[in-house]
């Protein structure tokens, strides 16, 4: 296909030039282990430790306090286990109801193996209760885990004023993220946060790589036991390149993250203004509460999203009805209904997510070709005429 326009950023997003050239080397010349003890592979250690520097700064944190993994969920699993194994005692964990699958279907199946897990409800404009969460931990919680920003509307929540509640009643903090670094300015060392997971391929890193956040004196059990990388927190061979990679993407969010969010908002509510004009009964989740700058969740009533994104990529425009992890699943979003979002909506939930290789010429074709799209889905739904979609009775009772 001649045109692709590429909105789906939050499901992954290009590897910045930047990043490749620094990648480069690694694969050809300095290939060394970083482990060995010889000159070949100390040399690659370094590069490594300045890596780790540039990925603490984004962070706002210590070096030595970042712990480099393969993924978010890597991290995310490593952080809750360890909050765990770490407090065998405790057998409860906190979080949220539109947590990432990477925490959720975790926390499932840890419920399967005797822990309780409380999910924190959301309201309509997708934002966690404060005082919920102070009433859910006890003595008994072993974790609070509590993403940064939702990765299908945008949604940011409060989670430095969450970790400190969690610390107040003994309990560890972790946070997914994954969708917040790189666009939110962070400053761990001065927060409650005992650990934070993050992936590179979320922010023009490859995939494959991701890194954990451990505050400094916190208890922590590694996750992956083998050899002594990564100060013995997590064993196998450093992805050197990748590690790089990671490395001068954090350096290129550091430098470049005002403008680029600006440009990204810009973005994001061109469509938003004129989607809404264009097409009626349309709604935007979550428009009401603090929201990353690249994210839109739009629902379009009347129709089916998996419908709309068919429709959207026959004419090369890449977006999504939410999470990667779940697409393929005509179910609505747990997102969307957990925002009590009507089933009328929340079927017809489309996420576009900017970078800022978008352009505003992109934004206008996707306004150019919408209206089209959406008015001749309506025509054929079984919607249009009042009468639910086949399912949907059944559907709304589950949910509800």
């Amino acid at each position: 296909m001649d045109k692709v326009i590429y909105l789906d950023n939050n499901a992954t997003t290009k590897v910045a030039d930047e990043v490749i050239r620094e990648m480069e080397p690694f694969f050809s010349k300095l290939y060394g282990n970083p482990s060995s003890m010889h000159f070949f592979g100390g040399q690659v250690q370094s590069h490594i430790n300045k890596a780790r520097e540039k990925v603490a700064a984004l962070l706002g944190c210590l070096p030595e306090e970042i712990i480099f993994t393969s993924c978010g969920t890597e991290s995310d699993s490593t952080a809750i286990y360890s909050a765990l194994r770490s407090f065998p005692e405790k057998k409860h964990i906190v979080t949220t109801a539109v947590e990432h699958p990477a925490i959720l279907n975790l926390c499932k199946t840890l419920e399967g193996q005797g822990y309780r897990v409380t999910y924190l409800k959301v309201d309509e404009n997708g934002m966690i209760n404060l005082d919920e969460l102070k009433s859910a931990v006890t003595n008994e919680t072993a974790i609070v885990s509590i993403m940064w920003a939702n990765n299908e509307t945008g949604v940011i929540f409060p989670v430095n004023e969450a970790a400190k509640i969690a610390k107040e009643k003994g309990a560890l903090f972790h946070t997914d993220a994954v969708q917040a670094a790189g666009k939110i300015k962070m400053d761990l060392k001065n927060s409650s946060i005992d650990m934070l997971s993050i992936s590179g391929h979320k922010l023009h890193a490859p995939k494959g790589i991701g890194a954990l956040y451990v505050r400094k004196g916190t208890l922590f059990t590694p996750f992956l036991t083998g050899g002594h990388q990564e100060k013995g927190r997590r064993a196998g061979t450093e992805n050197t390149p990748y590690i790089l990679g990671l490395g001068k993407a954090a350096e290129l969010a550091v430098n470049n993250m005002d403008k680029e969010n600006r440009y990204v908002a810009s973005l994001r509510d061109r469509l938003e203004k004129g989607l809404t004009s264009l097409i009626k009964n349309t709604r935007i989740n979550g428009k009401a509460s603090p929201r990353l700058p690249n994210t839109t969740n739009i629902s379009f009533e009347y129709v089916e999203g998996e419908s709309i994104l068919l429709f959207l990529s026959e004419k090369g425009i890449c977006a999504s009805s939410g999470s990667a992890c779940t697409s393929g699943s005509l179910e609505p979003s747990h997102v969307l209904m957990s925002m009590k979002v009507p089933m009328t909506f929340a079927h017809g939930s489309v996420r576009f997510s900017f970078s800022v290789y978008n352009t505003e010429e992109e934004v206008d074709y996707v306004l150019k070709e919408m209206p089209a799209i959406i008015d001749r889905l309506r025509e054929i739904s079984p919607f249009a005429d009042g009468k639910p979609l086949f399912g949907m009775d059944a559907c709304e009772n589950k949910h509800h």
